[in-house]
């Protein structure tokens, strides 16, 4: 029996090269006019419940090689639960090797638990429907997609919240679940707080094109949407030109832009240090933010990150230093990893959907506790 691969659906991108039996040769596509490639989602069927081996060429160009080694694949057998496979990266060949044995005769295999655009609109629709919550269209993408927000709250503090500029970041859709199931919770104590002295404006998804055409980084014109926030264009970024004009008629007094790293097995955030209005009080708001988290959950750590921009050297095409620069505010970038979390490891799932879920909580529980302090 040969097993037979599929891509043809929703966030789907492989390319077939040759399969033999239960072992397939594989790579993975661009992103569209683009060189970025590292997300992967297909699906195996016919397995006959035998190992499987799918060997995924070509690594070596990949966007972020430093994501391969200690990777483990997500794989799923019903497309709810994702755990990991074994997976082992030959860095001399640029070849990660996936070798996986289903209950099933048939299972799909991702860069990261998926997060469809059909879950998007589920979303999307669950909390428009929730009490004192106002849903907004802010404009289209490229393909005529709506670019959503969700918006609640009856204070006076402009809060933003905004995932997924990259596609392939699923972690941060995933995160905005949970903020999103938080938030509207009558009965959380920490949400009705926010809701008490903010005004909550919520994208939970910033890529809708990139996002549904299987990409890892850009939208369907290429544009890596989060280096276009100090110029944005209708025809190359009409995502972000949407979202930063409705902010300047809001204001912003906090933000926060969730993310995910190929190569760093940790949750960590990144500042704004470097923009040209850096000072010390803002950013002793944003060390305070950062500490309190680390103490609230230990699937947070600030050893390992990013290095930090010197003085008046801040990118402000980024959005976390544009928003800092232009509204005077604490701005942040929060990162999830593909990998396992070094610090709390999980043999079974590794990094995973419910966890992403589950640090949103804690992320919003200590914006909660430092609102009259920080915004």
């Amino acid at each position: 029996m040969t097993i037979k691969i599929s891509s043809a659906f929703d966030s789907g991108n492989i390319k077939i090269h040759e399969i033999d039996g239960n072992t397939a040769r594989l790579s993975i596509n661009q992103d569209r006019e683009s060189e970025f490639k590292q997300w992967f989602h297909f699906r195996v069927s016919e397995t006959g419940g035998e190992e499987v081996v799918l060997v995924i060429q070509d690594l070596k160009d990949s966007a972020y090689p430093e994501g391969w080694p200690d990777y483990n694949a997500c794989v799923s057998e019903d497309r709810d639960y994702w755990a990991r496979a074994a997976s082992s990266y030959d860095k001399a060949k640029g070849e990660l090797t996936i070798t996986y044995q289903s209950a099933s005769d048939i299972f799909w295999c991702a860069y990261f638990a998926p997060y469809s655009m059909d879950r998007h609109h589920d979303l999307v629709a669950e909390a428009a429907a929730s009490e004192g919550v106002t849903y907004r269209q802010l404009g289209e993408t490229l393909e005529g997609q709506p670019m959503d927000c969700l918006e609640m709250g009856e204070g006076d503090k402009h809060v933003w919240l905004y995932a997924r500029q990259h596609p392939g970041e699923t972690q941060a859709e995933w995160w905005m679940e949970g903020a999103l199931e938080m938030l509207t919770d009558p009965a959380n104590p920490h949400g009705r707080m926010l809701r008490q002295k903010c005004r909550l404006h919520i994208v939970p998804n910033m890529n809708p094109d990139g996002s549904r055409m299987g990409h890892l980084r850009t939208n369907y014109a290429g544009t890596n949407l989060n280096r276009e926030w100090e110029n944005p264009t209708a025809e190359k970024s009409p995502e972000v030109l949407c979202v930063r004009n409705y902010m300047d008629e809001t204001g912003v007094d906090f933000a926060m832009d969730v993310h995910a790293d190929e190569a760093i097995p940790a949750v960590f955030i990144a500042g704004f240090e470097g923009i040209p209005s850096w000072t010390d009080e803002l950013g002793d708001k944003y060390h305070a933010y950062r500490d309190n988290l680390a103490r609230r959950t230990p699937d947070f750590q600030t050893e390992l990150g990013y290095p930090i921009s010197k003085p008046g050297t801040a990118n402000p095409s980024m959005s976390t230093n544009q928003v800092a620069e232009r509204f005077g505010c604490v701005s942040m970038t929060l990162e999830m990893p593909y990998k396992d979390n070094r610090d709390l490891p999980d043999a079974e799932q590794g990094w995973s959907p419910e966890r992403c879920k589950l640090l949103a909580h804690d992320c919003l529980a200590v914006l909660a506790e430092m609102i009259d302090e920080i915004a």
